[in-house]
């Protein structure tokens, strides 16, 4: 008896999913690897290079927002240089550009910055080339840098899109059977279909899902970036609709989540209806997300709290509140602290404090008791003369 295979989920549907990837040990293999090909030359006999790649500090991230991939990083790098100046001397230096990021490289943002030093003993043939390499070293390494993207993307990129083509690796084609199942049994695929339209009606079982963030910057700027229509796709790098009024809808993410406004407490609270426009998201399902901010001395806490999230989607759904809401502010330079938190004592400490108290107690019982003693000493050989 043959058995019928259900068609795969169509492409533009499986891409329609909340995904992370995080590639940062690729990315310094890459750094490493390609930086140290970037080499300058002079009008005579100097040339000045990259010669290796000392440290590469940060966080690179390949994201999917509705069909879309982003690239999400923000590294600082630091790297050796070397040349010979035109009297053949060696000459070496350091050189450290300090935000190496999707904003700079792709959104030209702001220009890059780089923090030169020479080891090399001064001379005039050692401050010419010093002079080429300030002058004619980052043109070419911004050149890398705008190749780094592109290769996040062609490397990983098969790992979270669905492909619509057979041949791509990592999505595996329906085979000729399952296509002949498909299309021989329509009333098959119709009748699988039914039973999935009525359970999109029956309830949702869900649970909570809780991050937070502590942020150097005020709960008023905070509160704007979470809800100011201007301000919003600075951090989800996509369109974004909002109106914080009670009751007015609101879209993020180019249409990725929406909802509905349901109160405003400037600037410590913010609650709203949240769906995710995802085919894993059951259809006309609605949770509340509730953002509070609480502003300390130098920092503000910001506790996002998704109520109603189904039921094994918690994981995901926690990976993506940190990737796009937390990473996203800090993307765009919101410092996060991670706030130190004492370990609680240990077993042995904590009966050492106990006993300790316990002795405490104890030496001062038998003073006062002494204290008592002696008192009732002193009375029983004064009544005596009392009553004499």
């Amino acid at each position: 008896m043959a058995t019928s295979i259900p068609p795969s989920m169509a492409p533009s549907t499986a891409n329609w999913h909340w995904k992370n990837k995080t590639v940062t040990p690729w990315a310094r293999a890459w750094f490493e690897r390609e930086l140290p090909t970037v080499s300058v030359a002079g009008e005579g006999t100097e040339v000045v290079s990259v010669a290796s790649v000392v440290d590469v500090d940060g966080d690179v991230e390949l994201g999917q927002r509705k069909s879309k991939l982003i690239t999400i990083y923000d590294c600082k790098v630091e790297l050796e240089w070397e040349g010979t100046a035109s009297d053949g001397t060696a000459v070496s230096g350091k050189l450290t550009i300090p935000e190496v990021s999707h904003e700079i490289t792709l959104d030209k943002t702001n220009d890059y910055i780089y923090d030169w030093s020479l080891k090399t003993d001064r001379s005039p043939a050692v401050d010419a080339l010093y002079a080429l390499a300030r002058a004619r070293l980052p043109a070419a390494l911004e050149e890398k840098f705008a190749q780094f993207p592109v290769a996040i993307v062609e490397t990983h990129g098969k790992d979270l899109t669905v492909s619509a083509t057979p041949t791509r690796e990592g999505t595996p084609a329906p085979s000729a059977s399952a296509a002949t199942a498909t299309t021989s049994t329509p009333t098959n695929v119709a009748a699988a279909a039914r039973p999935a339209a009525k359970a999109a009606s029956t309830a949702v079982n869900t649970s909570t899902v809780t991050v937070e963030a502590n942020f150097m910057a005020s709960a008023d700027d905070l509160f704007s970036l979470l809800t100011d229509e201007k301000r919003i796709p600075a951090w989800t790098r996509a369109p974004a609709q909002s109106t914080p009024q009670p009751g007015a809808e609101y879209s993020l993410f180019g249409g990725g989540v929406r909802g509905k406004y349901v109160s405003l407490s400037p600037p410590k609270e913010i609650v709203q209806t949240w769906a995710l426009q995802s085919p894993s998201w059951p259809s006309d399902h609605v949770a509340t997300l509730t953002t509070t901010l609480d502003q300390g001395a130098d920092s503000t806490k910001v506790i996002w709290r998704l109520q109603g999230v189904p039921t094994g989607m918690e994981e995901e759904t926690e990976r993506n509140l940190q990737g796009y809401y937390v990473h996203g502010l800090k993307s765009i330079g919101y410092v996060q602290l991670h706030l130190y938190q004492p370990p609680p004592p240990s077993p042995s400490r904590r009966s050492q404090t106990q006993t300790r108290a316990k002795r405490e107690s104890s030496g001062s019982s038998f003073v006062l008791a002494g204290v008592f003693a002696v008192l009732i000493l002193a009375v029983a050989f004064a009544l005596p003369y009392f009553r004499s």
